[in-house]
């Protein structure tokens, strides 16, 4: 096996590895591993918060680089069935900003770039690479909630604004906020051993009205004044109508675009399986076809040459799914 775990900077776990499985996806901050081991009598002590990384060699490589570092154990299990065998549950470490919670208010006209700023100060988290978001956004109360939670929403709302799309990442060097679909090198998927295509209206919304929020007039409640309303596609799938309340949106042209970018018809995703490229993340650009297209999940299990199953979407299919909801 072409990969190596090792534990707190000097145990190398390797040859007692019988399987290691990783997934990571658009749905959750840190990336997962789980690594299941032959327990031996030179297995040194594992508890939940040792440090541990695992490295593989890259498609068409040849020298290990980190796939999932830094990164703790968090959990333990151990099973003996006449052979005593150990399964670790692993997380990099942006599983704490997941697992804690905090309370921030912050100030109109700030930046996601800047809160992010705050959270990693707060979490002595290292910043390998935040690029400038660019979109000011709204005063913000965020009461008892995860972390993460708060970080998602400022990039939840930067996306609302017209900004781009942002994924925060653990590397090596600290804490990155990545921009979907940039990696340098996009892979073409072209030995896949299956391939399904799902289509539905399942969340299509082919008609959106935006509102203010309701406010109630000499103690009367009064409808919700109405500031924009877009339709589309409603003679092919029918009327299915999606209601925002939203008092960012300052003007009738504002509130026209968020509109605009609320309606969607049917919403397709892919979901391949493949001889695994151990570098793919999710966020990241791959070409199906003639399609570019983003993962949303991977799922892989390391080996040689090993085996990954990706879900995929269009750029606009994850912009409305996880940013714009």
């Amino acid at each position: 096996m072409s990969y190596k775990v090792i534990l707190q900077d000097k145990y190398d776990l390797s040859p007692l590895v019988e399987s290691i499985s990783l997934r990571d996806s658009l749905e959750q901050v840190a990336y997962q591993g789980t690594v299941n081991l032959v327990v031996t009598p030179d297995l040194p002590p594992l508890s939940p918060g040792m440090a541990i990384r695992i490295s593989g060699i890259p498609y068409g490589m040849k020298d290990y680089v980190p796939l999932l570092h830094p990164a703790v154990v968090w959990e333990v299990e151990t099973a003996n069935n006449g052979v005593k065998k150990m399964t670790l549950t692993l997380y990099d470490r942006t599983v704490y900003l997941d697992k804690s919670e905090e309370e921030y208010l912050f100030p109109a006209k700030q930046t996601a770039t800047q809160r992010f700023k705050r959270y990693a100060a707060d979490w002595n988290i290292k910043i390998a690479h935040l690029p400038d978001t660019e979109k000011q956004l709204g005063r913000s109360v965020y009461r008892t909630q995860s972390i993460y939670a708060s970080m998602f929403a400022d990039l939840r709302e930067t996306a609302k604004a017209g900004g781009k799309l942002y994924h925060p990442r653990m590397l090596p060097a600290g804490l990155e906020l990545y921009e979907l679909g940039t990696n340098r090198e996009v892979y073409v998927l072209e030995t896949l051993t299956d391939t399904t295509q799902r289509r539905t209206l399942e969340g299509a919304a082919t008609k959106v009205k935006v509102l203010a929020t309701s406010a109630s007039e000499s103690g009367k409640e009064v409808p919700s004044k109405v500031m924009a309303i877009e339709e589309k596609d409603v003679a092919k799938y029918g009327q299915l109508q999606a209601i925002i309340q939203d008092d960012e949106a300052k003007s009738p042209a504002a509130a026209r675009e968020l509109a605009r970018s609320k309606l969607r018809g049917v919403q397709e995703t892919i979901t391949v399986n493949a001889p695994d490229i151990n570098t793919i993340r999710a966020g990241d650009a791959v070409q199906l076809g003639t399609m570019k297209l983003l993962v949303i999940s991977v799922s892989r299990e390391l080996g040689n040459p090993g085996s990954m199953t990706l879900e995929l979407g269009t750029y606009d299919d994850v912009k409305r799914r996880f940013y714009l909801e």
